[in-house]
């Protein structure tokens, strides 16, 4: 593999791209450096007044010398464990649909069993999506249902995560896909991943905050996001410029809120999924 200049590594198919994890959970937010951290520094995972350093070799001398260098950081803790412990397993390829989800070092397997139309490499590098998640399966089935009834030409991915969705949208067959994550690691394996899949003339990954990019124009917008995001997304002017929308990432209660917020509007829910009363996905209209 080859070291990129923000840290992340070039895929190789063959293999799981890292045997080992070293994270480094850091409290408050690191400055920009002018030299990369080391060779083994796969990439910092922002959240709220944190940061997370992954490299794939120990690195606490690099780390130390960080902190001394920005007074202001203090070391919570580190941690070791296998790519798959990450995970939470075995990254292996699914079938949502006429998906078929496969990472890129079990390409073959797709090919091998006739399911490769629908065909998505998905490297979830250090960030969490794997596409296994009960919601975004829901997504994937609205999205699927959706092009069925109707071509959809523009997406709006808000909170891409790992680009799954845009992936599956951009497969398809829509031409124009804008994905957005407000996290800059998830934005640039997004982006990574569209370029697996050769898709770069049709999905374009920013990253910035999801509420900026709501008035883009596109046919459909998908939230799989945060709720207090969420909240915000669909009463802002741009949320009713839209077709339809699929909104996920709900819990029980979220959704009987997120609900009776839309009922407040000129638009409809014409399917709501839910797995074990848990996670809830609404699709619907815009009158």
């Amino acid at each position: 593999m080859s070291k990129t200049e923000h840290g992340t590594e070039d895929v190789d198919e063959s293999s799981v791209p890292y045997s080992n994890l070293y994270i480094y959970y850091i409290q408050g937010y690191i400055k920009p450096v002018n030299e990369p951290l080391s060779s083994d520094f796969i990439g910092n995972w922002e959240e709220d007044d944190f940061s997370f350093l992954f490299f794939s070799k120990p690195s606490s001398g690099k780390v130390e010398t960080l902190l001394i260098s920005q007074p202001e950081l203090t070391l919570c803790d580190q941690f070791q464990m296998t790519y798959e412990e990450w995970h939470g397993g075995k990254i292996v390829p699914f079938q949502v649909g006429s998906f078929f989800i496969s990472p890129p070092w079990e390409r073959n397997l797709g090919l091998e069993t006739g399911k490769s139309e629908l065909e998505i490499l998905l490297d979830p590098g250090v960030v969490f999506g794997t596409g296994s998640h009960p919601t975004t399966y829901h997504c994937l089935e609205m999205l699927e249902a959706v092009w069925r009834k109707e071509k959809i030409e523009s997406v709006l991915d808000l909170g891409a995560g790992t680009g799954l969705l845009a992936l599956a949208a951009a497969r398809l067959g829509c031409l124009r896909v804008f994905a957005v994550d407000f996290n800059f690691l998830a934005a640039k394996t997004a982006r990574k991943n569209v370029v697996l899949n050769g898709l770069e003339d049709r999905i374009l990954t920013v990253h910035g905050r999801a509420e900026d990019f709501m008035d883009y124009p596109a046919d459909i917008v998908i939230a799989n996001i945060h709720y207090d995001v969420m909240k915000r997304l669909i009463a802002s002017e741009g949320f009713l410029h839209k077709k339809w929308f699929i909104l996920s990432g709900l819990l029980r209660s979220e959704a009987r809120d997120i609900a009776w917020r839309l009922s407040q509007y000129p638009v409809k829910i014409l399917k709501e999924q839910e797995r074990d009363g848990v996670w809830h996905t609404f699709f619907g209209s815009v009158s």
